[in-house]
């Protein structure tokens, strides 16, 4: 059976060429949906590992300092029991780089405190014109732009610290956030600590490392709803597109299948050749979906990648998906009558 079905796929083999690519497309597709989706979880546990905290001081009543507005007294510091608090300035801004007009996430942090940019190019700012931006900016070490009406300029960068999807961190010292942004009042967004305070100053809560996180993520909930519905539909496309050649190959090999039953072939065995059939395809359609996917990656503007686990697991779910969609093709196999080897349409 397997020498017959290997020599089907031969003789079919432009419409097997044609319905491969196109469940590889939608293979990689689906990888790189999956790889987006993921993105969105890492994004944010990137931001939060960065700034290193485990505990996040703000203003009664906010749930974070990344979807609220929270102020801080930074005399506060002092006042929390149990742990060293360093504060923390975090502000939405849009600047505009090379014409276009961006969203960033500003970062003001005390200079021997949580906070401080994990560098991976060029330095600390020492002065109020000087910021770290992440590489997701677009703007080199030396280049600049505008914040809150203030010429600044990049003298370091980090990688991969953003949020929403894609908006870069900025990070500049505290005094000078507090300076351009609040007029010198010396308050901040947050304070943040390493471990778990035992004592707080009236008017101020605690949220955790996870809590912070989940907060940041709840803006994209939606997006990632919307991303989870289409893998399903891309899902099902592959399994039409595979389901459909393996359908259109049972109904062109009727008489074929009658001849096999008249001279005595189970119906098992020709059940396991259109199986067979339908898990060469996927299989080898998943695994081009793969290499598709990967080149697909850099044609996106968000940087992200697909998680390992979705590469591995991918030619399995299109195995399944391969034996799933060849049921109408077996119902056609196991239908036929041996008669029909003999005569009939």
């Amino acid at each position: 059976m397997i020498t017959v079905t290997l020599r089907d796929l031969q003789w079919r083999a432009r419409r097997f060429v044609v319905a491969g690519l196109g469940a590889a497309m939608v293979f990689a597709l689906t990888l790189v949906l999956a790889g987006l989706e993921s993105s969105f979880s890492t994004e944010s546990r990137r931001v939060v590992n960065a700034i290193g905290a485990d505990t996040w001081i703000v203003q009664a009543g906010v749930e974070s300092v990344f979807s609220s507005i929270s102020v801080v007294p930074e005399v506060a510091a002092s006042q929390v029991r149990g742990q060293h608090a360093d504060p923390l300035w975090v502000s939405h801004h849009s600047v505009r780089v090379s014409g276009t007009l961006l969203d960033v996430e500003l970062i003001g942090y005390a200079p021997n405190g949580l906070g401080r940019p994990p560098l991976v190019e060029g330095r600390l700012p020492s002065a109020a014109d000087e910021v770290v931006a992440d590489r997701g900016l677009g703007v080199d070490v030396g280049e600049g732009f505008s914040l809150a009406g203030r010429h600044v300029r990049v003298v370091g960068r980090t990688d991969g610290l953003t949020v929403n999807a894609g908006q870069a961190l900025v990070f500049t010292r505290l005094r000078d956030a507090q300076d351009l942004l609040a007029g010198g009042a010396r308050v901040a967004s947050a304070l943040v600590t390493r471990g778990v305070p035992t004592g707080l100053p009236d008017g101020l809560a605690t949220r955790s490392k996870e809590q912070t996180r989940q907060d940041l993520l709840r803006p994209l909930v939606g997006a990632i709803s919307s991303l989870k519905a289409m893998l399903v539909l891309l899902w099902l496309v592959a399994a039409l597109v595979i389901g459909s050649v393996v359908y259109l190959s049972a109904l062109e090999r009727r008489r074929d299948f009658a001849v096999y039953k008249a001279t005595g072939w189970s119906t098992r065995s020709l059940a396991v050749g259109l199986a067979l059939q339908a898990a060469l395809l996927a299989t080898v359609a998943a695994l081009v979906g793969v290499v598709v996917a990967q080149l697909l990656l850099p044609l996106f503007p968000m940087n992200f990648d697909v998680p390992p686990a979705a590469r591995a697991l991918l030619p399995v779910v299109g195995l399944v998906v391969g034996l799933v969609s060849s049921a109408a093709g077996l119902r056609k196999a196991v239908g036929v009558e041996p008669a029909m080897a003999f005569g009939g349409p």
